[in-house]
């Protein structure tokens, strides 16, 4: 009851206390009776209370009013303000968290806040069209950082839609190694080894289920390092100097994507530039390249700018059939 009692006059401070407003022990000893039916509270029960939380290390500052009464107010919280507001947001733009979830979660960090700033988080930044989490991410979460931490191998179910558009959830015997989690484009993914082939393999983590540790491993492996700009999340085949011509407008789109690996150059159309950069080259690569169209052009080397127009080919060849059954 006694440690109840000291955060239930923590959160009052937090609550209800700044810089610019402060609380006598007459304050919070009404908020007690009146929130937690702590009515037999002392006065020198409080003030002991206060002291303690200013020996653990809070900013409680000290003032006199009138007769000498003592105001106290807690200045310095956990959290800024701002950082709790960018953490409200990134839970509440998560289309992996369910809105259940994300209302435990955002009543926590609303306990750091004034009332003054509670109000201000009335505006949120909400999805536009919110997913459905099929898994407990956050659950799966700390079950797969616990088997990193603890050195052990990873048993799962793994889901993948069916034609139905169904989550359907396959058991597989795998003898993987949990090393690392990667986030990327908006997903949580886990890289693991094949302990058998060396091979390294990725997860999306939303996606798996019924996570439990396999056996101890003496030493985690090595995960294999980029040497160029990575577009997807799988290993790729090879890394190559691609040079790209591409429309001038998505110069800044394609320097976000290709980071340090890039360098720019001018093309002989003033609307269009010509970036050389160093590229994992896998079917990410060529997916990534299709979707801006005409927009960009591979000029080298010659054997993937051959391939990226045998899959534009294939690609045209759908649509050429569908025109001839017209």
């Amino acid at each position: 009851m006694e440690h109840e009692r000291i955060l239930h006059i923590l959160e009052y401070l937090t609550r209800f206390t700044n810089s610019g407003r402060t609380a006598t022990i007459q304050d919070i000893r009404a908020y007690l009776a009146e929130h937690y039916s702590l009515q037999s509270v002392s006065a020198l029960t409080i003030r002991r209370d206060l002291d303690r939380l200013i020996t653990a290390g809070y900013d409680i500052r000290i003032t006199h009013g009138a007769h000498n009464t003592a105001q106290y107010s807690l200045h310095t919280r956990s959290f800024s303000f701002n950082e709790i507001r960018f953490i409200v947001d990134s839970v509440s733009i998560n289309k992996f968290i369910s809105e259940r979830k994300k209302r435990q979660m955002l009543r926590k960090f609303e306990s750091f806040c004034s009332e003054e700033e509670l109000r201000r988080l009335d505006s949120r930044i909400v999805l536009n069209g919110p997913g459905t989490p099929s898994t407990d991410l956050l659950d799966n979460l700390e079950k797969v950082h616990d088997l990193i931490s603890q050195k052990r191998k990873i048993n799962f179910e793994y889901g993948k839609f069916d034609v139905s558009g169904q989550m359907k959830f396959y058991q597989k015997s795998r003898e993987m190694i949990p090393c690392r989690v990667v986030y990327s484009r908006e997903r949580f993914y886990l890289k693991c080894v094949d302990e058998q082939t060396g091979a390294e393999r990725t997860y999306r983590i939303d996606r798996m289920r019924h996570i439990t540790p396999g056996g101890k491993i003496s030493r985690r492996p090595q995960l294999s390092r980029p040497d160029g700009a990575v577009l997807g999340m799988f290993p790729p085949e090879q890394y190559v100097t691609v040079t790209l011509r591409v429309i001038g407008v998505l110069l800044d789109d394609m320097l976000e994507h290709l980071e340090k690996y890039a360098s720019v150059r001018k093309d002989p159309d003033p609307a269009w530039v010509q970036i050389q950069a160093r590229i994992g080259i896998s079917p990410d690569f060529y997916r990534w390249a299709m979707e801006y169209g005409a927009n960009l052009e591979v000029l080298a080397p010659e054997n993937i700018r051959e391939e990226m127009a045998e899959k534009l080919r294939q690609a045209l060849q759908l649509y050429a059939q569908s025109s001839d059954q017209k």
